[in-house]
């Protein structure tokens, strides 16, 4: 979500650790003003049961960042994608919007995923996919 706050907010966030955070932020859309909330989770805490069920019953959407070097990160966004769906859409019909972002596109030579099985995914999961770099 360091990349989601650098898009809203225009900074960069470097290296924080394990920890999480909520950033809020205003943005004008369409003419509206909308007051965005952002809650943070980094993957090592991503896993804590109830704690995760209460993050997504808290969020309206979700993005959820890979790295385009580190497979694993990759291979554990279909778990995490119906976990969401499950927990979220079971107590409506609406569609949950989730979109996939693959990160570190400017590191082409460390890919261990390409853009392929990136949209792939997406398309299979009905979420939207994008490649970016943060540090760009």
């Amino acid at each position: 979500a360091a990349l989601t706050v650098r898009f809203l907010t225009r900074r960069f966030i470097g290296e924080y650790g394990d920890m999480e955070f909520i950033y809020s932020h205003n943005l004008t859309v369409d003419g509206r003003e909308i007051l965005f909330h952002i809650w943070d989770v980094p993957y090592s805490q991503a896993d804590e049961g109830s704690s995760e069920e209460k993050r997504i019953q808290w969020a309206d959407s979700f993005v959820l960042v890979y790295s385009i070097c580190d497979r694993a990160s990759f291979n554990i966004l279909p778990l995490k994608i119906q976990f969401i769906k499950a927990t979220k859409e079971g107590m409506s019909q609406e569609k949950v919007p989730i979109v996939i972002v693959g990160n570190k596109r400017d590191l082409q030579h460390q890919r261990a995923v390409s853009s392929e099985e990136g949209r792939l995914l997406a398309l299979s999961l009905d979420c939207g996919f994008y490649e970016v770099s943060a540090a760009e």
